[in-house]
């Protein structure tokens, strides 16, 4: 969305704006190239859960070990369409560093959290149209598992579950005072950012990444903060986030809690990595993710909010891998 042309960005609004121009391409797409394989064995990795917790690097780390198709920037705008969207898109983006400014360089052939456009429809399409639109992602890139980073995706555990009974979801965690305080920092950036450009409010919007900035949508109903400009307000929404997930998805065989702190251990990295059946590990370079250095967090907050967040970071810390 960075530098975008007037017709990019006419070209992005007009599609990704009308449900039925994407639906049309994809019906099509189905007719050309859909072969029924099957994929309902298969391994596929979903990776969910809150933004600002690794799951992007997760995304990254995994994708380059070039065993799972996923979506990428070159898909964009037609989501629905991967081969299609090939052919269409045409333009080249260099390397450069993503909005957030967290050090995460991308482009066009970089994944990118982009199959929500297929999730937002309704539930009978999903499940009638998951295994075939997972079908057209893999023959355009030629390769048997898919891989996806979609934080709303714990919203449809059991359905993506049951319509793929071998797949896995890797649901990272952080420290909560850090993480609260990472959301926070990207909520004003973001903020900034659509107020100069509203270009890049509605693409945020088209995509559903609602989780900072003018159209920041809680993942739970907020109880004693409310402020969005405060640390409280965070510290409380990811204490809302991990109970529920604790509470509904900690027995699940296919559900995998994540420690972002541990990312960087290689032995951690090998445990999880043999946890989701991936048996190559010579082709991951475990050495890709940066120490989590801790960042100084001069900001008054809740001691009874934090400690209630962190009591249950510890709980999953020691309770999974």
């Amino acid at each position: 969305m960075q530098n975008y042309s007037t017709i990019q960005k006419f070209l992005h609004d007009f599609v990704l704006s009308k449900k039925f121009i994407n639906k049309s391409l994809f019906e099509l797409e189905k007719i050309i190239y859909l072969k029924n394989i099957e994929i309902k064995d298969q391994s596929h990795i979903f990776i969910t859960g809150l933004p600002r917790s690794g799951t992007t690097s997760l995304l990254n780390f995994i994708y380059f070990s070039n065993e799972y198709a996923s979506l990428t920037y070159k898909n964009m705008p037609f989501i629905l369409s991967p081969h299609f969207s090939k052919l269409l898109n045409k333009k080249n983006i260099s390397k450069k560093e993503r909005l957030h400014g967290d050090g995460i360089i991308y482009d066009i052939n970089s994944p990118e959290a982009l199959d929500e456009i297929f999730f937002n429809n309704d539930e009978e399409f999903i499940k009638n149209e998951l295994a075939n639109y997972i079908q057209l992602i893999l023959l355009s890139e030629n390769k048997d598992k898919y891989l996806s980073k979609n934080n709303l995706n714990y919203r449809r555990i059991d359905l993506i579950t049951k319509l793929l009974p071998n797949c896995n979801f890797l649901i990272p965690i952080r420290e909560p005072l850090q993480h609260a305080y990472s959301l926070l920092n990207q909520h004003l950036h973001f903020s900034q950012l659509q107020q100069s450009d509203d270009f890049i409010r509605r693409y945020m919007n088209y995509l559903s990444h609602n989780e900072f900035g003018l159209n920041h949508k809680p993942w739970n109903k907020p109880i004693n903060f409310k402020d969005l400009n405060d640390i409280n307000y965070w510290l409380e929404q990811w204490c809302l986030f991990y109970q529920n997930i604790l509470k509904n998805y900690q027995s699940y065989n296919n559900c995998f809690f994540i420690i972002y702190e541990e990312l960087n251990n290689q032995n951690y990295l090998k445990v999880l990595l043999e946890k989701i059946n991936f048996n190559q590990v010579e082709k991951l370079n475990l050495n890709y993710f940066k120490n989590s250095n801790k960042k100084e967090i001069d900001i008054d907050y809740a001691k009874d909010n934090y400690e209630n967040a962190k009591d249950i970071y510890i709980d999953i810390k020691y309770k999974f891998i």
